[in-house]
């Protein structure tokens, strides 16, 4: 851990690589992404600039959810490898300057975990259901649901088992698909197991953890009911008795003392979806987490007047708590950027038609450069430094979102976000593995792949290694946690941060600003005429050193 210690509080202003790991690189021909395939790319990921990669989950799984139905937290499924190959990710990555981040899923484990599978088979009055929410249901024979709680991927929250006795029994929670029961938080084993789990990680030497749900877990007292038919849409503009409950903080509270017992400046990271970023800012007290991502940011427009808004909330709720903000625009469950901005603004964050392509991806280099000239940490998703879109036209045989099949579920189009990122130009998968992927991948791909992009001036790749070297070398980039706005025609943005200003042009025709001073880098062909004013083209953002 040596290599990567010297950058003391890394994590404040961290550019962090989300990789997928069944999409990212196959070692073995299979088609699926592999430990050892990230294993063999992580120079790439070196050379890129970022200072850490998490990993989704890669843990024994039956793969319902695409590994986030966890069978065993302290073992790796087979289609990823196995624990040495974990332990060679983690020491290599270590070796080249890079932290290794994991995904820890405390929400809800896979219905063929031990504990549950005991459940079942012990029957009603077994130990082993309370550390699960199993209830009777409601109705002359117990043939309603305990409450009106939904799955937040379509249908009710609640499924009932088959007792030993092959009579209809007990119904369980699951808040997601059927196959991840969730955990009773209020019993002491369930406590008691997560933060054995944090250890065997930590003593593996990862460098942190992003906590998948991490507004879940607690439920409020007597499961009430909810009262309304419409749940889904209420999920992230209100605390709901299920997500956002006060009791999660003693949780984490908890696990903070775990973490600081360890050297090496490990972090926790939440997936919280919260109804405000005030209440995201909960997470991320002294005590707790230190990085929530920032999903309000990932919901906006391509639009100066609410990207201003967003950003200044977000650092005037991240301030009092001492804590990074955090930028995200791409994930493994949303439409990728460079196809959210290519089409209209307010269709959401899934979205099923490709838009006009070559606008999004002019606003996709320009909101990443945007993004990564903010205080705080920047999220990078898998392939978005190659400007990839999301592949609308999945055929519906081959995905496997489990969304997908609920019918009115979340979304169930997250598969055109994770198809295998290619590589190379040619290859039976564009050098993603040699046996094909497990998602079709298009044929355009190919001149968006790595090699093709390598080297040459202006494309995507370069942009981005370009706007991470300045990143490093600049310490008023990152660090920090306010901006002072400059004045700024309609539908620009710009800031300055010590010697450095940033303007972002959000609208869709050239506009006049100053020439800042030099330009560092800048998304699009910018032109400075003799007496200092600068040609700032639509959708086109610059780094300027004063």
């Amino acid at each position: 851990l040596a290599t990567v210690a010297a950058h003391r509080d890394w994590w404040r202003d961290a550019v962090i690589y989300q990789v997928y790991p069944r999409s990212f690189a196959d070692s073995n021909g299979d088609g699926m992404g592999d430990l050892e395939g990230v294993r063999s790319r992580l120079p790439y990921l070196r050379d890129l600039g970022v200072d850490a990669v998490w990993l989704s989950p890669f843990y024994a799984s039956p793969q319902a959810d695409a590994g986030y139905d966890v069978a065993d937290y302290r073992a790796v499924d087979p289609m990823f490898g196995n624990l040495l190959d974990a332990d060679a990710l983690i020491r290599d990555a270590h070796g080249l300057g890079l932290r290794i981040i994991v995904d820890l899923v405390p929400n809800h484990s896979s219905d063929q975990h031990e504990w549950f599978k005991r459940a079942l088979r012990e029957g009603p009055g077994s130990s082993l259901r309370d550390r699960y929410h199993f209830r009777p249901g409601k109705g002359e024979n117990g043939e309603l649901p305990p409450n009106d709680w939904e799955s937040i991927f379509g249908g009710p929250a609640w499924t009932r088992v088959t007792e030993p006795d092959g009579t209809a029994g007990e119904w369980y929670l699951h808040l997601f698909a059927p196959e991840q029961p969730d955990f009773n938080w209020e019993h002491p084993a369930v406590g008691d197991e997560f933060r054995s789990i944090l250890r065997f990680w930590l003593d593996m030497g990862v460098d942190g953890f992003r906590i998948d749900v991490a507004h879940g877990m607690v439920k409020a007292e007597g499961l009430p009911d909810l009262g309304d038919r419409d749940q889904l849409k209420l999920l992230g503009n209100d605390v709901m008795p299920f997500f956002d409950q006060d009791g999660v903080h003693e949780i984490y509270r908890q696990w903070r003392t775990i973490l600081d017992e360890y050297s090496g400046e490990r972090i926790f990271v939440a997936e919280a979806w919260t109804p405000t970023v005030e209440r995201t800012a909960n997470y991320v007290r002294p005590d707790e987490l230190h990085q929530a991502f920032n999903f309000q940011y990932l919901g906006s427009h391509w639009d100066a007047e609410e990207l201003r808004a967003v950003i200044d909330r977000t650092l005037d709720a991240m301030r009092p708590v001492g804590a990074p903000s955090t930028w995200v625009l791409s994930n493994h469950d949303v439409t990728r950027h460079a196809t959210r901005f290519a089409n209209e603004a307010g269709l959401g964050t899934q979205i099923r038609t490709a838009g006009d392509r070559e606008l999004g991806l002019r606003r996709a280099r320009a909101a990443s450069l945007l993004m990564l000239a903010l205080p705080g940490s920047a999220y990078v998703y898998q392939g978005e430094e190659l400007g990839l879109p999301d592949v609308v036209d999945l055929p519906d045989e081959v995905r496997q979102d489990p969304a997908y099949f609920r019918g009115a579920g979340q979304d169930g189009f997250r598969d055109g976000c994770r198809v295998p990122i290619p590589w190379t130009r040619a290859g039976s998968s564009y050098g993603f593995g040699d046996g094909g992927s497990w998602l079709p991948q298009p044929a355009e791909w190919a001149e968006l792949s790595v090699e093709a992009q390598t080297g040459v001036a202006g494309s995507t790749l370069e942009l981005y290694r370009d706007a991470l070297a300045v990143r490093r070398e600049r310490a008023d980039l990152g660090a920090g946690d306010s901006v002072t706005w400059l004045t700024a025609p309609e539908g620009v943005l710009a800031f300055r941060r010590g010697d450095f200003v940033c303007t972002a042009n959000t609208g869709s025709k050239a506009v006049t600003v100053p020439a800042y001073g030099r330009v560092l880098v800048a998304s699009g062909e910018v032109t400075v005429s003799q007496d200092g004013q600068a040609k700032l083209p639509a959708d086109t953002t610059v780094w300027w050193a004063v």
